[in-house]
């Protein structure tokens, strides 16, 4: 994933053909979770915002890097057992079934922050 892209389709069209169906299922559950967020590349990621900042992704080697602007990990920390969770970092491995409910559950929270800060 070296060059640039100027969409997530094209960011998802990039990866390794292995890790497509991850980063779409990543995709789709954000989307799920944040019907009304605006999506876009930021910092060579797809972002999502809603009355700010909601969520990054990306591929790493072996995992899915998903970046929530904190507190939500933290918060989050008792469901997130078992992955690695730090600051706003949650890795979700290849290897593993992508945790759609569990991603929702995450952005659902950073859009409740996001709203009760635009009041």
């Amino acid at each position: 994933m070296k060059k640039l892209v100027k969409t997530v389709d094209a960011y998802i069209a990039s990866a390794p053909l292995s890790a497509r169906k991850k980063l779409k299922e990543v995709r789709t559950a954000i989307r799920k979770a944040a019907p009304k967020a605006q999506e876009s590349i930021s910092y060579r990621m797809p972002y999502y915002s809603h009355k700010g900042r909601l969520v990054y992704f990306r591929l790493g080697k072996g995992y899915i890097g998903l970046y929530i602007p904190p507190p939500v990990v933290v918060d989050h920390k008792r469901e997130l057992k078992g992955y690695y969770a730090v600051g706003a970092t949650v890795h979700l491995p290849l290897d593993q079934k992508t945790p759609a409910g569990l991603i929702q559950k995450l952005v659902k929270a950073r859009i409740k922050i996001n709203e009760a800060k635009s009041k």
